[in-house]
């Protein structure tokens, strides 16, 4: 019999990754709650006639690696980890944190650090995905730390998270393409504009995009997806944005966060709560003040901030703007171990221009 975690399975390993026969496929997890998707895409792997390597653990010790490591062991890399990043083709990650709190004590000129030495790590990887040497994909199953951040019963979270994932469809697959076709015709029309203006509550904001490549997100990286994202020119953003929706970032949080950007770089920012690593975050490196991403968010079945990026990012009627590093397949070139991506509801008289032409208004695509 075809269970959820098996339909699941089939998503990441034949959509997401698209994992072919000799390929090696890292299978990563660190909970034993993702067990019953980590067995099904393990299976899954198998039947592909490619090779598992399993990453897994059952509880995430980042929090204890912050407390004690020194300096040293903050800036090692590990050279197996490293020769993984430059040799495996597939990466699966699957997430199903006990609790969603571990790091909000953390160390923050420590978490800062150790951030800012994994950079290597993350941009090895773009630049493969960029080549199409390599793929990845990140996911997530229902856990009670979940369900909590989101302020649900364990069961309202788990049919929100399957809803999100049309895994409540028969073909959830068909629905993904779905989505692409129609994101693909927006990303076609801006990859022919010049400028992009974010207008809304304490915000406007302007984009240099020329150049850059719009790209449709429908399940290849992200699963929930749902959105239209580039990488701005990296000296051509001028303006202020205000983010309306709390602000969560491993572990933290920051709300009322109000940014003040000036030829590409954030030259003054505010928040109403969580200014302090807001501040911490944005001097991580030489990159985290610049702008890395900006996205249109379009998955309607996720309405409200759950506390979990990888849902709320895709909010439909939403933006989203990263602090950090780009993206190399856009044409990005911003490079950092910060990649904050803060969202901003648009429903309430939001509007975006391409070259002065109105594209979006109240949270929907008019073109």
């Amino acid at each position: 019999m075809r269970t959820i975690w098996d339909k699941y399975a089939e998503v990441l390993v034949d959509y997401s990754t698209n994992v072919q026969k000799g390929d090696l496929v890292q299978i990563r997890a660190a909970s034993v709650y993702a067990k019953d998707l980590v067995k099904a895409v393990y299976k899954r792997v198998i039947e592909k006639g490619a090779h598992p390597i399993m990453r897994t653990s059952f509880e995430d010790f980042s929090d204890i690696f912050i407390k004690y490591a020194s300096d040293e062991q903050l800036d090692y890399i590990d050279p197996i980890v490293k020769l993984e990043y430059e040799t495996i083709n597939k990466f699966i990650s699957i997430g199903a944190p006990m609790n969603t709190k571990n790091m909000a004590r953390a160390d923050l000129n420590k978490l800062s650090r150790r951030s800012k030495a994994s950079q290597i790590l993350s941009k090895m990887l773009m630049e493969r995905s960029a080549k199409g040497e390599a793929s990845w994909v990140v996911a997530d199953v229902p856990t009670h730390g979940l369900a909590q951040e989101a302020k649900m019963s364990f069961d309202e979270y788990s049919e929100f998270l399957f809803n999100s994932c049309y895994l409540n469809l028969d073909d959830p697959v068909a629905k993904l393409r779905e989505l692409d076709e129609k994101q693909t015709k927006w990303a076609n029309y801006l990859n022919n504009v010049k400028k992009v203006r974010i207008v809304g509550d304490r915000t406007d904001i302007t984009f240099g995009v020329e150049g850059r490549k719009w790209i449709s997100c429908s399940g290849l990286n992200n699963y929930p997806d749902g959105e239209v994202f580039t990488s701005p020119v990296e000296d051509d953003v001028n303006g202020e944005i205000y983010f309306d929706f709390p602000q969560n970032y491993r572990g933290n949080s920051a709300t009322g966060v109000h940014l003040w950007v000036e030829n590409g770089k954030i030259i003054k920012f505010e928040a109403d709560t969580g200014r302090d690593y807001l501040e911490a975050m944005l001097n991580m490196d030489e990159g985290s003040k610049n702008i890395g991403e900006i996205a249109i968010g379009t998955n309607d079945e996720i309405q409200e901030v759950t506390g979990n990026i990888l849902f709320d990012e895709k909010i439909g009627g939403s933006i989203h703007m990263a602090v950090g590093a780009s993206y190399p397949e856009t044409g990005g070139k911003n490079v950092s171990g910060l990649h904050w991506d803060m969202i901003k509801n648009m429903k309430n008289d939001g509007k975006i221009f391409a070259d002065d032409i109105l594209i979006y208004e109240n949270g929907k695509f008019i073109i």
